[in-house]
């Protein structure tokens, strides 16, 4: 390929660079050092204790203007490409022209793994840290990374501190930095609000050709985004990065997010984001400090299931613990009743019923664990596998029915008459299996051979029966018959998972 590069050049010496765009931008004016203006100062520094990623170690610089004032925290700037689109002489000249609020730049490389010695390679992280989708990366930046960054001084000694309000923070980068950035910010919104994506690999290498997809589909976030690319930029086996870019923004306005976007000719490179970098920053930052709000989605189901100016409302945790009910860490089973019930168990033994009444009261009822609701009663299941009624009030109950569940990795949902539970736990005598037990309690095995099913839910007129494949990520849906009895068994989703 060499050898017939060669001489195509010597016969066609610029047959070779035809297609090459020729890149000319307009030079912003913030971009250029100019005398009168305050100089910020640009400090080195490394960081080499991680947990989230291990044995990692990485450069990295802060941006500290002149301006700021240790008194209040500052806002804050992260890029995950060294410094880059001529940032400290852009901040300088903005802020000084109260073009953008006092901000703190903090510019990281990507972690690299040493070498054991002389004869192997390093480690180089940047793809498997900023390709990826999920918290690991923002929970480095939050739990790890900028707690180090406030360690240090500026040369006159004044400390380093970062504001903690997700409104006053921003990050960016280019290529696989970008699509990092964008991650962090989707994981997590109250940490980081504001996002400059240039040339963004939104591409199949770790999963962030899923975005499009999945910003339609969640309920929009407070994240305000600019997104750059070149229209000959990256055409390979990942995927088309001009085209995946196209689709992010259009992803963004379907979504109810504010997207702005730049697309030029040029090739994977950060030219035109240098070129547009003052401006960019002049429009995530605009109106600060007012806060950056979510928009209305176009998604019509989301609509239809979500409460126009309501938030979700957390059923478990610290709040209710404070409130002298038992705290639980993890939900077993969730059901519904067509009353409007909504119910759960969690791992200590407890059942929680959230009422959606009038008043939106939220009752909390203590029930054991592996219990079973049928007909209006409770009955639990106790060593042997034998079954109790819980509604005699002497502390014991009376044995209805013995061996009702065998195996753990119980999952189980309730219909009026009937309860559906799975025994999901490779291993066991029931490994796979799906059984109904009726009113009466009769035991029907009414499916088998699902791989580790563990998540059941009903459609809300409680004629169809959803059932979750943990191992697979498949989820099978079935019509419930008059009977009680399962039909027309058929792959009918598959979930995202972090």
């Amino acid at each position: 390929m060499k050898l017939l590069q060669f001489f195509l050049l010597l016969l066609f010496p610029f047959a070779l660079f035809a297609q090459q765009p020729v890149e000319k931008y307009d030079v912003d004016s913030a971009s250029v050092a100019h005398s009168g203006v305050p100089k910020g100062e640009v400090l080195k520094f490394t960081f080499q204790n991680s947990s989230i990623y291990p044995g990692t170690f990485r450069e990295y610089w802060v941006y500290i203007p002149a301006q700021y004032d240790p008194a209040k925290p500052a806002c804050l700037f992260v890029d995950q490409d060294n410094i880059q689109f001529k940032a400290p002489t852009v901040f300088d000249n903005l802020i000084y022209n109260k073009q953008m609020p006092v901000t703190n730049g903090v510019f990281i490389t990507p972690g690299r793994v040493a070498a054991v010695d002389t004869l192997s390679l390093d480690r180089y992280n940047r793809s498997f840290e900023y390709d990826a989708l999920g918290d690991s990366y923002v929970r480095f930046l939050l739990d790890e990374f900028l707690p180090d960054v406030e360690k240090h001084k500026a040369t006159d000694g004044r400390q380093i501190k970062l504001s903690k309000n997700g409104n006053d923070r921003a990050i960016g980068g280019t290529s696989s930095g970008a699509i990092c950035a964008f991650t962090a910010a989707w994981e997590q919104p109250d940490a980081f609000s504001r996002v400059f994506s240039g040339i963004g690999t939104y591409v199949s290498l770790r999963g962030g050709d899923r975005y499009p997809s999945l910003i339609r589909k969640y309920e929009p976030k407070a994240i305000r985004v600019f997104i750059q690319d070149g229209s000959q930029d990256n055409n390979i086996y990942a995927g088309d990065w001009f085209y995946a870019n196209q689709m992010m923004v259009r992803s963004l306005e379907f979504g109810g997010y504010e997207v702005n976007h730049v697309y030029g000719e040029g090739t994977h490179n950060g030219n035109q984001a240098t070129a547009i970098f003052p401006d960019v920053m002049r429009w995530l930052w605009k109106d600060y400090p007012a806060p950056v709000k979510a928009g209305l989605s176009k998604n019509a189901f989301l609509h239809d299931i979500l409460i126009p100016g309501e938030d979700w409302k957390q059923l478990d945790g610290e709040s209710y613990h404070e409130q002298g009910f038992p705290k639980p860490n993890r939900i077993a089973n969730l059901g519904s009743k067509p009353n409007g019930q909504v119910y759960f168990e969690t791992v200590e033994n407890e059942v929680y019923f959230y009422l959606n009444n009038d008043d939106s009261s939220l009752f909390i009822y203590p029930v054991p664990l592996s219990t079973l609701a049928v007909n209006g009663k409770f009955y639990k299941n106790i060593k042997g596998n034998q079954t109790v009624d819980l509604s005699k009030t002497d502390g014991i109950g009376k044995i209805i029915m013995p061996h009702i569940f065998q195996g753990n990795g119980i999952a189980k949902v309730n219909t009026p008459n009937n309860l559906y539970y799975t025994t999901g736990a490779d291993g066991t005598p029931d490994a796979g299996k799906l059984f109904l037990i009726k009113k009466d309690f009769q035991k029907v095995l009414v499916d088998q051979g699902l791989k580790n099913p563990y998540g059941l839910a009903l459609t809300p007129d409680h004629t169809q029966l959803y059932v979750t494949e943990s191992n697979s990520h498949w989820v099978w849906i079935y019509n419930i018959k008059p009977d009680g009895t399962l039909t027309n068994k058929q792959h009918y989703g598959w979930l995202y998972v972090p």
